[in-house]
């Protein structure tokens, strides 16, 4: 491994220190995906595969494994597990939320449909588990499988809790804990399994890998109301879709009558109109929602920096520290 002096950004660091295991992943990635008698799930997974992002999770894996000091060939199939899994819940989100774009792309519901969607979606499930199981590995087996449970579960919770006034903060953690963080933490949890590290340092690897999970998911809710065009996320995106965030939680929270009788036209029964974003935003602004918002997301980086602490010092355990710190740098 060797870290590329030019990548300035923690990931792209991350992401040149690691590139040599990323082939491999990304090889077996493209050889588990065919199918012979379904060229429908390649070209499916082939296009939101090969859309980019960061592959944070992957990475996560592998970078858990290399800091725990593993040297066998397994961490690549784990970094595949979780990618699939990760794939898999995308196109599964984007027919249920309807989704048009993803990445700046149609989304593949879009250009196929949503059957295909889903079942390319379980294909890539069943290719999950097929490659965690060649590890041999039951605790592995056991800790991806009920990741993915979870996010089923935190994605049924949200379904009913998104438009739901009366959701809590604490449902609000369980349904990030669930579509979010179940699988940052299974990510670089399975790294220190798979090298046998002690269970304090498994432990650590958790935590680190839940609270970065948390700490994202309440950044990327937050730029919804932060955003705009530095960021690439629109504002208002998740107000338009009713979705019940931390913010809006937090706004709903402290609302006086008249203040409830408008989250409840334009969030429960879906009355909006023109100028309510821009009101919701004074509301969130007033009652410092976005503020208290952004304390929670940087609290959540700080525990999974603190969880780091009791894993050996070294330069790749400082760079995920450092990735904590970036996952908030947008509203630090």
């Amino acid at each position: 491994m060797s870290l590329d002096e030019t990548a300035t950004k923690p990931h792209e660091r991350l992401a040149a220190l690691m590139q040599d295991d990323m082939g491999r992943v990304n090889e077996l990635i493209r050889e588990r995906m065919a199918s012979e008698h379904a060229p429908r799930i390649p070209e499916v997974t082939a296009h939101l595969v090969e859309a980019g992002g960061k592959r944070l999770r992957p990475l996560l894996t592998l970078a858990s494994a290399h800091l725990c000091g593993y040297e066998g060939p397994y961490h690549v199939h784990l970094a595949a597990t979780v990618e699939f899994i990760h794939t898999a819940t995308l196109l599964h989100d984007d027919v249920v939320d309807e989704s048009l774009k993803r990445r700046g792309r149609p989304t593949a519901n879009l250009l196929w449909d949503n059957k295909s969607s889903v079942l390319v979606g379980d294909y890539l499930f069943a290719r999950a588990f097929q490659l965690m199981t060649e590890t041999g590995n039951l605790r592995v087996l056991r800790i991806l499988s009920d990741a993915a449970a979870t996010i089923a579960e935190g994605e049924v919770l949200q379904l009913t809790a998104a438009q739901n006034l009366r959701t809590t903060e604490a449902t609000y953690l369980q349904v990030v804990r669930g579509k979010t963080a179940a699988l940052f933490s299974a990510a670089t949890e399975v790294g220190g399994v798979i090298a046998g590290r002690p269970e304090d340092e498994v432990r650590a690897l958790f935590d680190y890998g839940d609270a970065l999970g948390i700490s994202f998911q309440i950044v990327d809710d937050l730029l919804d109301y932060w955003g705009g065009t530095a960021t690439g996320k629109n504002v208002g995106d998740d107000f338009r879709e009713r979705k019940l965030t931390l913010p809006l939680i937090k706004a709903v929270a402290r609302a006086d009558a008249e203040e409830r009788a408008f989250w409840s036209r334009v969030i429960e029964k879906g009355d909006q109109r023109d100028g309510d974003l821009d009101h919701a935003l004074h509301l969130l602004n007033r009652h410092g929602a976005l503020e208290a918002t952004r304390r929670e997301a940087l609290d959540w980086a700080r525990r999974a920096k603190a969880a780091m602490g009791s894993l050996p010092r070294s330069d790749l355990r400082d760079l995920l520290v450092d990735l904590s710190d970036y996952v908030v740098a947008r509203v630090a």
